[in-house]
Formats: structure tokens, C-alpha cells, sequence
């Protein structure tokens, strides 16, 4: 990891939602933290549910933090208001999981590129043209594209769009949000190899958010895996991935499909049936669904540790788990 500041910064935020028909509060992020260097890609890694796009949000500012803090680039933006927050759009941009969706069907490609310079009136008429051609080319499309409509586009010629929409302000850090997840397999390496390609050329950096531990092992350098709000375990993507610490990251894993045949005897991890035992406000969050789960677990959260794989992770019984993966309980 670098020894500068990071880009971003996201210490402890909590954010929770009031449900309508009960007025009860839901607390969708618990005191999660992460960070992103530049030119890095962090991964963000957890079923539907855990909270990763509500983090995503949290940093664009469509969602309200409750407690904690969001830095970037230094600047402290939990709470900014609307001038501030039109002025980050500038350096913070976002690829949504929908391609079509997010892209205006009543207009040109080229309108909706130009609307982010118009909008900060950057350029004049020339040179708002001559940077949506500059978009364009760089995600592999021509300038005889932009006269056409979303409509006359594949799924991953829209999602190759949208990211040069991102790119029209030339930003320092882009939320990818399941940008993969409803394209084609083949498609899907090809949007990943032009992020890749993006980053090492416009120096950016990402924060990667997917269900999939694979995908996120091919994109990023480091992976925070999210249960219920909470941050379970954190550390580099070859070691989360490939020896993971905490049990529901290797159930995650457990549970991608995989062309590798199983040896004999091994086994998958499976958890035990939700509900088994409840769980209390000071119990793991994971309890209920974790097949190492001792006392301690339902009495006292755990905290992130130093795993016997070198990543951080919130379980107390990592020593366990390390032992079953040894045995050849885990997944592949």
C-alpha cells in the first residue's frame, strides 16, 4: 500500500434507513471503513443485501451517513451540500450495474456526454465535440457514434458509454457498481480489460463493487468483504481470495461455479441454517449462518485482526478456520 494519503477515505461510516410500515430503524452499513490509494482498484465483495451499493452512494452523497466520516482527496465530504457536491462530480464519477437504464433513451450519445460539460461550461462547442470524440475512442467506439441513440447499441457497447460519460471530466475516482453483472460472460472480460486498460492510461482509481470474488480478484488490488453492513474481512485480493480467513468469505467463494473438478473427499463449507441460534446487539452478525460459531461469538462482536493469512478479519475463531482450510474443507 502506498505511504501517501489515500484519494478516499472511509472511516466508521454507519447508515441506516427508517422502515415505513414499522418507523423501526434498519441499519444497512455498521461502522465500515475502507480505503483507496491512487491508481488503485479496491474490490467491495458481498451477496445482495450487504450493503456494498449503499457504501457506493454514501461516497456520491445519495445517501445520508449517520456516523463516521468520508474523506477525498483530503477534503472532508460526509456531509456537503449541493454547490460542494456538483463540484466533486468533477473528480467523482460513477458506472451503474444497468447500462441501458442509466443512459437517456430520447437522446444522442453525443447529448449525453456533452451534458456533464455544459452543465460545469467547461468548453465551447468545438471543444465539447472534440472531447466526446476523445471519450469515444477511448472505450472503443468511433465519432460516427455519437449521432446515434442508446437504443442502437448492444448491452456492452451501452456499458463502454457509460464509462466514457465517466470519463468526460477527466475524473481521479470512479464507483463501478456491478458495472459486469448483466452482461455476457465474454463481454463481461472485455468491459474489465477496458478498465484495466483505462486505468494504467488516465492514472484512476476504483472502487469496485460485485457479488463475485473472482471478478474482483481480476480487477483489483485489494478486497473488503461486506456482510449485513459489515466489514468481515479486508487484505490483499490474492490472499482473500485464494486463502481466505473469515468463514463467509469462504463461503462466498464456496458458492461461485467453477469448471475445476473436486478431488475426493472435499467437501464445500456449509453454513448452518439461519436462525440456529439468535442473535443479540453484541453478538458476530454472522453467527446464526457460521458453521465455527462458539459461545464468545453470540456474546461479544469481533473486531478485525491480523488472520493467520495476513488479512484483516472480524472472527474469533480465525485459527479454526485457518486449520480447515489446511484440512481441505475449502472450496474451489
Amino acid at each position: 500500500m502506498s505511504d501517501s494519503p489515500p484519494l478516499l477515505d472511509v472511516r466508521d461510516i454507519t447508515v441506516t434507513y427508517r422502515l415505513r410500515r414499522t418507523s423501526s430503524q434498519f441499519t444497512a452499513v455498521d461502522r465500515a471503513s475502507l480505503e483507496i490509494h491512487r491508481g488503485e482498484t479496491v474490490g467491495l465483495v458481498g451477496e445482495s443485501g450487504s450493503g456494498k451499493t449503499t457504501i457506493g452512494r454514501a461516497v456520491l452523497g445519495l445517501t445520508p451517513v449517520r456516523s463516521g466520516s468520508i474523506h477525498f482527496q483530503g477534503a472532508d465530504i460526509t456531509h456537503a451540500g449541493f454547490p460542494e457536491r456538483r463540484k466533486l462530480s468533477t473528480q467523482l464519477q460513477v458506472v451503474f450495474q444497468d447500462p441501458y437504464g442509466s443512459l437517456n433513451p430520447t437522446r444522442t450519445i453525443r447529448q449525453i456526454l456533452a451534458e456533464p460539460l455544459q452543465v460545469h461550461k467547461r468548453l465551447d462547442r468545438t471543444g465539447i465535440l472534440d472531447r466526446v470524440s476523445w471519450a469515444l475512442e477511448q472505450v472503443g467506439l468511433g465519432s460516427e457514434d455519437a449521432g446515434k441513440y442508446p437504443r442502437q447499441f448492444s448491452g456492452g457497447q451501452r456499458q463502454r458509454i457509460a464509462i466514457a460519460r465517466a470519463l468526460m471530466m477527466s475524473p481521479r475516482l470512479i464507483i463501478c457498481d456491478e458495472p459486469t453483472s448483466a452482461l455476457d460472460l465474454s463481454i463481461q472480460a472485455q468491459i474489465l480489460n477496458l478498465l484495466a486498460e483505462l486505468q494504467r492510461s488516465l492514472d484512476l482509481s476504483y472502487l469496485f463493487i460485485s457479488h463475485a470474488l473472482t471478478v474482483v480478484r481480476h480487477v483489483a488490488q485489494r478486497m473488503v468483504v461486506l456482510y449485513r453492513g459489515t466489514v468481515m474481512e479486508s487484505g490483499p485480493s490474492g490472499a482473500v481470495y485464494d486463502r481466505p480467513a473469515h468463514p463467509y468469505s469462504r463461503m462466498l467463494l464456496a458458492a461461485e461455479p467453477t469448471m475445476k473438478p473436486r478431488p475426493p473427499g472435499q467437501k464445500r463449507p456449509r453454513p448452518a441454517p439461519a436462525g440456529r441460534q439468535p442473535a443479540g446487539p453484541d453478538a458476530c452478525v454472522f453467527l446464526a449462518r457460521c458453521p465455527f460459531a462458539t459461545p464468545v461469538c453470540g456474546s461479544t462482536k469481533p473486531v478485525l485482526s491480523i488472520s493467520p493469512t495476513g488479512s484483516l478479519a472480524a472472527c474469533h475463531n480465525l485459527e479454526a478456520v485457518e486449520a480447515a482450510g489446511r484440512g481441505g474443507e475449502q472450496g474451489s
